[in-house]
């Protein structure tokens, strides 16, 4: 297939489990990792992935947090400390875009999430329409993959809301959980709705919710059935009413999940971060006529480049066969990764991954 397409049809194919020009190429750098390839010579002002010829794909966000005050609480050369809009303290290092912290919460109990979750309701001004205004014919003119954020689940709950006394909660009272997840849920739904029925529609939905670590999940599969399983399948019963694709990012190893996710409706899945346990090629052969897959390149091996390419020829081959792959590495792309090399990176991408 000769013909050259847009990232949107190319991603499209991959949804469909069919051929395309090429497989896409997406990833996401670190902050750092850009402000890198600006010293190196990456013009101000410029979208990385247009200019390094990957493909591009938009989000479309909106916030369904409780609006707590953004407070700065100290800010040094090394770091910053301050609250976030989920009522979170948080710590940042200014020079590893890779590491955070979080410090405090304000969600604690059921009384102070009673106090949050009125403060949830959506409205039209959680919505960044200047930037849709400004953004969006151009992307649909450049031919753009656009995305639909939800944002809700175990990952978000416990990264930005709740922190570690979620496991207990989990284990002692699931309702409490199950009506965290689904609020979180319900508005980010009505807020997506209201941009659709604007006129600003998407190509697919997608939401994050890491579920693992290295080697393990962070809950069995019967704890995932029960307390998160709902929400995600309401979420994709909520895309495929609207005829859209659902991607899922969980980072981690999710072994024995990967069935539970597909079973839920997820249509295609990332990172497959191989330094977790995850195998792509394994998860291909069992699971690739009912998933696609983005992701799978082990991002520990930018560190050896010659170890990076043998990799890609090793993986990308048996991945696009029959469409159902985006290329990208198995998380991020971090600041060790030069301009030059990474711009190589999309250069032996392309063409490992031309179709016939």
């Amino acid at each position: 297939m000769s013909e050259r397409m847009t990232t949107r049809e190319r991603i499209q194919r991959m949804f469909d489990h069919k051929e395309a020009d090429r497989v896409p190429i997406v990833d996401t750098p670190w902050e750092s990792t850009i402000a890198r390839w600006h010293r190196e010579g990456m013009p101000a002002g410029v979208n990385w992935a247009e200019y390094l010829g990957a493909d591009c794909v938009r989000f479309i966000s909106t916030d369904n947090s409780p609006r707590y005050p953004r407070r700065m609480i100290e800010d040094t050369d090394e770091y910053r400390v301050y609250t976030t809009e989920w009522g979170a303290t948080r710590k940042d290092y200014h020079d590893q875009s890779g590491a955070l912290g979080y410090l405090d919460y304000t969600v604690k109990d059921r009384a102070s999430w009673a106090e949050a979750k009125e403060r949830m309701q959506p409205s039209r001004d959680r919505i960044a329409w200047d930037q849709l205004e400004r953004d969006y014919r151009r992307w649909r003119e450049r031919g753009d993959w656009v995305m639909g954020i939800l944002w809700f689940n175990f990952e978000v709950t416990y990264s930005h809301m709740v922190g570690p006394q979620l496991f207990l909660a989990m284990a002692e009272d699931p309702e409490w959980v199950m009506d965290i997840v689904n609020t979180m849920l319900d508005t980010s739904i009505a807020l997506l709705e209201m941009v659709w029925d604007a006129g600003y529609h998407f190509d697919g939905v997608q939401w994050y919710n890491d579920m693992g670590f290295k080697g393990k999940q962070f809950m069995s599969v019967p704890m995932y059935r029960e307390l998160f399983k709902p929400a995600d399948k309401r979420a994709a019963e909520w895309a495929h009413a609207k005829g859209l694709p659902v991607y899922y990012h969980s980072c981690g190893n999710l072994g024995p999940l990967v069935p539970e996710l597909i079973d839920a409706g997820v249509d295609m899945l990332n990172p497959l971060e191989v330094k977790a346990g995850m195998d792509p090629l394994a998860l291909k052969a069992e699971y690739g006529d009912r998933l696609a897959f983005h992701g799978g390149l082990n991002a520990v091996l930018y560190e050896q480049p010659e170890s990076m390419w043998a990799e890609m020829e090793r993986v990308i081959p048996t991945m696009m066969e029959d469409g159902g792959y985006i290329i990208g590495t198995d998380h991020s792309v971090p600041d060790s990764v030069g301009l030059e090399q990474y711009r190589e990176f999309i250069a032996r991408a392309k063409e490992l991954g031309k179709y016939s």
